[in-house]
């Protein structure tokens, strides 16, 4: 599988706050979900990746080339969709639509019109009137109307309703059907990457925790629960757990050694919230 977009050395520093050293990979056709806590750096992140922020290290390579070289060409091949409105409140959707299709050179104004239908989008809507979440769809319908070969999106789901999350979902799958392409996006809603991500990113205090197959990681942890007596024998084994007078839950990443020596703990499959709080505990 070849890389899209390759991440060496990244650093950036605000105050107290650092991205250390954050090294990725972004594969084709690959939808990855980057997580992490509120304040963990993901934003920022993005934002240097796009050279919205200058970054104080680092190098960033989009199919191969330094996207220092070109950023032009680099941010004509890519869709962005932020979590904050990023347009001019004063104009309507199609004032605003013309001051941005100029600058993709594959723009798709019949893609465009159709992702304005689906999203019940009028051209004559003023911006500043949208709802969060209509800003959104907005936002998402810009970047996915210029052939992008790589959609990057910080927390694009926020604000949605169920139903428009699982048209998003919908959306980008069949964004991928293409080939060739690839989605890196950021979100609190860990429940989305279950249905649509391929790999998973976590960073914590700026620093990268793991890279990993989502299907893979969600193999190797396991929720574990069991009487407090156990407790202090299989404390070793966990990566977390917490505890009260009745019993603990845990999790971990030796399942079957903990149930091979104390078969009367329950084992329950463990979902991508449960391994992230249990990496950021």
């Amino acid at each position: 599988m070849a890389s899209i977009l390759e991440v060496s050395g990244l650093r950036k520093s605000y105050g107290n706050f650092e991205l250390n050293d954050i090294s990725f990979t972004i594969q084709e056709d690959c939808i990855t979900g980057f997580i992490g806590a509120n304040g963990a750096g993901k934003s920022t992140t993005i934002y240097s990746l796009l050279n919205l922020v200058r970054r104080e290290a680092g190098t960033i390579t989009f199919r191969g080339k330094d996207i220092s070289a070109d950023e032009r060409l680099f941010k004509d091949k890519i869709g962005v969709v932020f979590d904050s409105s990023s347009f001019y409140d004063e104009l309507t959707i199609q004032e605003m639509t013309s001051l941005i299709a100029p600058s993709y050179s594959e723009w798709n104004q019949r893609a465009y019109q159709e992702y304005l239908d689906m999203f019940s989008l009028q051209k004559e809507h003023i911006i500043g009137m949208l709802s969060k979440g209509m800003k959104m769809k907005y936002a998402l319908a810009l970047a996915l109307s210029h052939n992008a070969e790589l959609l990057i999106m910080d927390e694009p789901t926020s604000g949605l309703d169920p139903f428009m999350r699982k048209q998003f979902i919908r959306i980008l799958k069949t964004y991928m059907e293409a080939g060739s392409r690839a989605v890196f996006y950021s979100t609190h809603n860990t429940t989305d990457l279950d249905q649509s991500a391929d790999m998973l990113i976590m960073i914590h205090a700026g620093t990268i925790l793991f890279e990993e197959n989502k299907d893979a990681l969600l193999e190797k942890f396991r929720i574990v629960k069991g009487d407090v007596k156990l407790l202090p024998d299989i404390q070793p084994f966990m990566l977390n757990f917490d505890k009260s007078n009745y019993g603990f839950t845990g999790i971990t990443d030796k399942a079957e050694k903990i149930k091979a020596a104390y078969p009367e703990v329950l084992i329950e499959r463990a979902a991508i919230e449960d391994i992230m709080l249990a990496y950021i505990k």
